[in-house]
């Protein structure tokens, strides 16, 4: 489903606000985590899980570390 959702200022930060069919047909509610990941095509919003935080944490970590070689792996 896509739905066209407003940004809002909420202190220093932009907030979205999801519709409520679509915040209860997903079962989230004010106070939920959710991880915000940037694609190609945009903004992925996923449910929060400590494990996938913990592996994109790791896998920034090694990008880091091995970008010479992970460009070079691009050609």
């Amino acid at each position: 489903m896509v739905r066209e959702v407003t940004l809002r200022r909420a202190g220093g930060s932009i907030g979205a606000t999801l519709p409520k069919e679509m915040a209860d047909r997903l079962h989230l509610e004010a106070g939920d985590r959710v991880l915000a990941v940037e694609t190609e095509k945009g903004i992925l919003l996923t449910p929060y899980d400590a494990t996938v935080e913990r592996a994109l944490r790791i896998a920034r970590r090694l990008a880091k570390q091995h970008r010479n070689a992970l460009r070079e792996l691009a050609k």
